[in-house]
């Protein structure tokens, strides 16, 4: 991957912005242990079945330029969350089932979000297939000009492009306790269910996030 990033903070910093968040993932982590909706309770066989070890082993290999992701304590599913396709057709992560897939929500009014695509779209390109995809949706409101335009200015192709102009995804992982700001980042099994969540930005391309997808992905 090139050193060169276009906009947005440097790399360097991304990966020091990364490891702060690391450090202080286990003030993100609790929301399963303290959501007062209910969620918090592992759901035991049934969508999840095995889904925790999936989630210990998110937490196993989230180290270094990845250390803010942590898996959750009760993976669960999450299948209201609803927002549209590249050609504006009405998607919900159940229509992701038979794949792992990185969430991540994103914004062009968002520093480390605009510095983060670039590493996101290097991940699909390594690791995209019919068992993993990276599932970036934009929040911006208004129409798609800006958001398609930072892609095309960006050269990030390989993503596709998922919207919410309503920020309605936003929201409801705002109530779930998963999003506290941008960028928010999620892993979901294969299943439907989540195994990991973080805020912040991560070096998604990096050696050890590719490690993970794969082990994660191969489960």
């Amino acid at each position: 991957m090139s050193n060169k990033r276009p906009l947005g903070l440097p790399s360097a910093r991304l990966i020091i912005v990364a490891a702060i968040a690391g450090i202080l993932a286990g003030a993100v982590a609790v929301y399963v242990k303290h959501d007062p909706s209910g969620n918090a309770t592992e759901i035991a066989g049934g969508q999840c079945e095995g889904a925790v070890q999936q989630a210990k082993l998110v937490s196993d290999l989230a180290t270094g330029e990845i250390a803010a992701m942590k898996g959750v304590d009760s993976p669960r599913p999450l299948q209201s969350l609803a927002f549209k396709g590249p050609t504006g057709q009405d998607l919900k992560l159940p229509d992701f089932e038979g794949k792992t897939v990185l969430v991540n929500l994103w914004a062009t009014w968002c520093v480390p979000c605009r510095e983060e695509m670039p590493a996101l779209n290097n991940l699909q390109k390594a690791k995209g297939s019919d068992r993993f995809e990276v599932v970036a949706i934009n929040i911006d409101t208004g129409s798609d000009e800006k958001p398609k335009a930072f892609l095309q200015e960006t050269g990030v192709h390989d993503l596709a492009y998922y919207r919410d102009s309503s920020m309605g995804v936003f929201n409801a992982l705002k109530k779930e306790g998963l999003a506290f700001g941008l960028p928010v980042t999620l892993i979901v099994n294969r299943k439907g269910c989540l195994i990991g969540a973080m805020n912040g930005p991560a070096h998604w391309d990096s050696e050890r996030a590719k490690d993970m997808i794969a082990k994660v992905s191969a489960l």
